[in-house]
């Protein structure tokens, strides 16, 4: 490829103006000589570097920047902090360097973006590592997550231009942590535009179609909108007060969210949009306002009285705040109607960068946030969680929903939705929750595992005699109540652990079992155990015995290479290298089909792939290589975590091989009805069944087929074939989703 510097040149120049004039409105006396600065540092760090798409280096922070400042509302520490962010992991500049010229605020920033070096211990998670580090510099400085939030937006935006196994590795890093993490601070825009890049690469065909979909109908959804708000807009003329009412269709992912998660298909979906209605009106006439326009939506259209919800008496956690009612238009279409004013909508949109924007006259709305903030600080002083347990944890922290419940003296409390009435023992203080024996709702006696609903007024019972048990954990979804009672629980775990360790470290001496880091994950999968500390506890109480240690010496562990002693897991690319060498191929790839003589790999039994899927191969430690299709239940997971343990992985022509997969079929319940749907599996398509079971409740039917295809073109033919029988309604492939990873 040829490269026009001056023509690249120009273009960097162009970007850089383009991000000053973005930035004016915000720049104080000298910060444009300091962006400068930062620019020039940047451009000379990274001018012989270039991206995946052949594009220079420099484009990436400069985006990074812009996104900062036109789309998160950040200023000039961040967008110095962002046109340096890679220069201390990529090239030889320091950070005590970058500290001198523009102080210790900026380099610390830095410092939370910049990736951890070396080796990690075998069995952990570099994405763990990494997230965890960043998230301490998040407690000091909220504007670190932010600017990784803008950098993971630009690196998806060019995922194009990676391998597939990149690409599936980062979308899936993002869906886990990054989306539900823009959700938590409230930035809503970004978050949406994060969900949606994840399903374009990882199932494209489905983003494409429904994509599709709503352009099609475009057309028509405007031409039902100019007519659903005319009413409105008369009415809110009369108010004397400005106001702008916006409608946008939903997000592609959240209408494929409710396909899959309802097993329907688009047509299906009725809220395919919503109306916005955003008034302009100073913050201490907000809520009647509000209510008006609430009146007047309601006067022309029918409520469901079951979909209001009022996010302004009571914001949401990450300070999202604004009215919500579904309706009924004239067509017999729900709709749903946001009601919110201008203050509100910019933090729904920007989020917490917004809140400063509005600090003096709302903190009550910013306190939410801090309080949040919070509690990753608590969950960051616990040292003794391995990386990955902490991520565990964190994710634990981004709920989506909140419910809203009273204390005896009428205080207000938020919990995550489906939180028990231990949750809020523990939310209380932590000696209240450990001698919890149950509690009052609304006056009436309830167990420790009551869930509780908006609005329940909550007294907890307690006795000094009461300890927490291992059951508690099953009983409790907030993750301040789970790190407390895995605390209470630790203290008498601790020392039948200690006793575990010294039985382990006596026993392998004795079965010369080399103990080590990579043994310890071994027995940890052998045994089923979360950790170390887990595997010590139950030799400690004799749940794991010196006989099973024995079995366990046994057991021999699946190698991935066939041909050659057991190779490091982690090391993906010897196992590439050595498909390659032996079938003389370039292509880093497995061929599923064809390499069973060099590697050995196995279907994963949590999605069952089939010829035609997308698949990635996943190293396991105990079992070899496992094939898992992208969009298995336990993908998500194991790419945001294990990344460096995924292999691309694609089908050869097979012939004449079945493999197993499931079918759901609903419909309405005949005489004959099972004997048409068997007949047309077994006798017209002369295909094998596994398993087959109905049940019928009040004339409705659904039934679980566990049958042989060949691919998934086979499988869409039986599809089709099935939904032409009279009384079916839908059939449907699904996964049987045993957490077999």
């Amino acid at each position: 490829m040829v490269i026009d510097v001056e023509v690249e040149r120009k273009e960097i120049i162009n970007r850089y103006r383009r991000l000053l004039r973005k930035a004016k409105p915000i720049l104080n006396e000298g910060d444009a000589k300091l962006i400068k600065r930062a620019f020039t540092i940047s451009m000379e760090a990274h001018k012989d570097m270039r991206r995946k798409s052949g594009e220079p280096y420099i484009f990436h922070p400069l985006s990074v920047a812009e996104i900062c400042v036109e789309e998160i509302g950040l200023g000039t520490t961040s967008i110095i902090a962002a046109l340096l962010h890679d220069v201390v992991e990529d090239t030889d500049i320091q950070l005590k360097e970058l500290e001198q010229i523009f102080g210790r605020k900026i380099a610390k920033i830095i410092d939370g973006l910049t990736k951890i070096k070396g080796v990690f211990e075998y069995g952990s998670s570099a994405q763990a590592e990494n997230f965890r580090k960043m998230l301490f510099t998040l407690s000091e400085d909220v504007r670190v997550i932010l600017i990784k939030l803008a950098d993971r937006l630009h690196n998806m935006r060019t995922l194009d231009s990676m391998p597939r196994n990149k690409q599936l590795r980062v979308a899936s890093e993002t869906i886990y942590l990054y989306a539900p993490l823009a959700h938590r601070l409230g930035l809503n825009v970004i978050k949406t535009e994060l969900e949606d890049l994840y399903l374009r690469f990882t199932d494209f065909p489905v983003y494409r179609d429904i994509s599709f979909k709503i352009d099609e109908s475009r057309a028509s959804r405007n031409r039902f909108i100019k007519q659903f708000v005319q009413p409105i807009k008369d009415e809110l003329d009369k108010l004397k007060v400005e106001y702008e009412i916006k409608s946008r269709p939903k997000s592609i992912f959240s209408i494929y969210n409710k396909m899959r998660k309802q097993n329907i298909p688009f047509e299906e979906v009725y809220d395919l949009f919503a109306i916005r209605v955003i008034v302009n009106t100073p913050i201490e006439h907000e809520k009647s306002y509000c209510w008006q326009v609430y009146s007047i939506v309601t006067d022309y259209y029918t409520p469901n009285p079951d979909r209001l919800r009022d996010w302004i008496s009571t914001p949401k956690g990450n300070g999202y705040e604004s009215l919500h009612t579904t309706v009924m238009a004239k067509n017999g279409q729900w709709v749903e109607v946001q009601i919110r004013t201008r203050r509100m909508d910019d933090i729904a949109e920007k989020g917490y960068a917004a809140h400063w924007k509005y600090k003096d006259n709302s903190s009550s709305h910013e306190s939410n946030l801090e309080k949040w903030l919070v509690k990753v600080r608590e969950l960051l002083e616990k040292q003794d969680l391995s990386a990955l347990e902490f991520v565990d944890d964190f994710r634990g922290n981004l709920f989506n929903e909140e419910v809203f419940v009273f204390t005896p003296k009428g205080e207000l409390k938020t919990l995550p939705t489906g939180s028990t009435a231990l949750d809020f023992a523990f939310d209380i203080h932590t000696d209240i929750g450990a001698k919890c024996i149950g509690a009052k709702v609304n006056q009436k006696l309830v167990p420790i595992n009551h869930m509780l609903k908006n609005g329940d007024q909550i007294e907890i019972l307690t006795s000094s005699k009461q300890k927490p048990n291992e059951d508690w954990l099953r009983f409790v979804i907030s993750p301040k109540a789970k790190s407390k009672i895995k605390e209470l629980l630790k203290e008498s775990k601790r020392n039948a652990a200690d006793q575990g360790k010294e039985i382990l470290l006596r026993k392998t001496k004795q079965l010369k079992i080399d103990v080590n880091s990579r043994v310890y994950e071994q027995m940890r999968d052998f045994f089923k155990v979360k950790s170390q500390f887990e595997l010590q506890y139950r030799i400690g109480v004799g749940l794991i015995t010196v006989n099973d240690l024995k079995k366990f010496k046994e057991f021999k562990p699946s190698s991935p290479l066939k041909n050659r002693a057991h190779t490091e897991v982690t090391d993906v690319k010897a196992i590439e290298q050595e498909i390659n060498k032996q079938k003389g191929r370039y292509e880093d790839i497995l061929l599923i089909g064809e390499d069973m003589d060099v590697v050995e790999y196995k279907l994963a039994k949590c999605c069952t792939p089939i010829p035609g899927d997308e698949v990635f191969g996943f190293v396991t430690v105990n079992e070899g290589i496992k094939i898992h299709r992208t969009t298995c239940p336990n993908a998500t997971e194991l790419l945001a975590n294990h990344g460096n343990r995924v292999i691309k992985a694609k089908w050869t022509s097979q012939h004449e091989v079945s493999f197993l997969t499931a079918l759901k079929v609903i419909g309405t319940d005949r005489v004959g009805l099972i004997n048409d749907v068997s007949k047309v599996i077994s006798e017209e398509l002369k295909v094998n069944m596994s398993a087959l079971s109905f049940k019928t409740d009040q004339g409705i039917f659904s039934g679980e087929i566990m049958l042989y295809v060949n691919d998934t073109r086979h499988l869409e033919m039986l599809i089709k074939k099935l939904e032409t029988v009279e009384g079916v309604v839908k059939v449907s492939r699904f996964d049987s989703r045993n957490n077999n990873a």
